[in-house]
């Protein structure tokens, strides 16, 4: 627990404290405004394990944290997000719950109506968001032509429940919708399994309605870990790097052509400008906006935007009913 607690502390948890839980545990450790008052996981060894470590509470069932924590972080398989959070969002609590937030439209949907009805803050966990480099990529982007994604890695036998399309691919997703001020028009998608009964590799195609073209792919069975997103706009070429937080914008200035008896030739000159980016924890500072919306109340008109962010995951539904020929993304067995 924390020393002297305030009367301003805010109590969180954390349910789930696997790969990604127990990083958000370690956040909510750091941040001077929290007390972690608990970790639950039905891993006994591992919750007690995270417990001792961040010196709080280790709770094999997450309902006994209902009514005592005023947020939580909710990083348990997708199958489970739906039941958690519905229970800590009507026992008045706010939640932050890693994505995709549930397993279908349906569900996301309720949690979204459940949030509103009791005046909680839902968040998702598109991290991404939060990248420094992504906060500067916002600046540059008017009417961009093309957008190109590549997220790639080794397979995780940790991730056995999602295919790349919701544990990878949704990130460059959400990214991707908030770039283009426009619908999506088509959409084409293949994928394949390799290593896993989920899809391995995917790949799609966007376009949008204002004739912007989109093309992402994810894989979980490549050597070399990618995390890239590549902008083109008539004027400029943006190159950002997820990992490095790295954001380099080409600036085209000048084009000349020379004609000799021999050959045509042609020489494009360009500035190309790194841009200075503020490098921070990304998901300390998505806790850390969970924190601050919650202190402030909810706010109506956020809820209300609540179909911004289901954007990402119906059309990653979408994308997965065209890989496996299903309505809805593939359940586990």
């Amino acid at each position: 627990m924390k020393k002297n607690p305030s009367s301003k502390t805010i109590r969180v948890g954390v349910v789930g404290v696997g790969h990604m839980g127990r990083y958000h545990a370690g956040v909510y450790h750091e941040l001077p405004e929290t007390e972690l008052v608990a970790v639950a996981d039905v891993d006994d060894v591992r919750s007690r394990a995270i417990a001792e470590q961040y010196d709080t509470r280790a709770l094999r069932d997450y309902r006994e944290m209902l009514g005592q924590v005023d947020a939580v972080s909710i990083a348990v398989p997708t199958a489970q997000h739906y039941a958690v959070a519905r229970d800590f969002l009507e026992a008045g609590t706010d939640v932050l719950v890693e994505k995709p937030i549930a397993s279908s439209i349906e569900q996301a949907e309720d949690l979204f109506h459940i949030a509103r009805k009791n005046g909680r803050i839902l968040q998702i966990g598109h991290v991404e968001r939060f990248n420094g480099a992504v906060q500067e990529l916002h600046k540059f982007v008017r009417d961009p032509l093309l957008i190109e994604c590549r997220r790639m890695g080794q397979f995780q036998p940790r991730v056995q429940e999602d295919g790349v399309v919701l544990d990878l691919m949704i990130h460059d997703l959400d990214i991707v919708l908030s770039l283009v001020n426009s619908p999506v028009k088509t959409c084409y998608a293949v994928g394949t399994c390799v290593q896993s009964d989920r899809e391995d590799i995917a790949s799609a195609s966007l376009t949008f309605e204002n004739r912007c073209v989109a093309n992402l792919t994810a894989s979980r069975v490549t050597q070399d870990k990618v995390r890239t997103l590549a902008v083109t706009q008539r004027d400029t070429y943006i190159f950002l790097d997820y990992a490095k937080q790295d954001i380099h914008v080409h600036r085209r200035a000048a084009s000349e052509h020379t004609l000799t008896q021999e050959q045509l030739r042609y020489r494009q000159e360009a500035f190309i400008e790194r841009i200075f980016v503020h490098k921070d924890n990304p998901l300390k500072l998505e806790i850390r906006h969970l924190l601050r919306t919650a202190s402030n109340g909810a706010d109506p008109d956020r809820l209300k935007d609540a179909e911004k962010d289901l954007r990402s995951l119906r059309l990653a539904v979408e994308i997965l009913s065209q890989i496996h020929g299903e309505s809805s993304p593939p359940r586990p067995s």
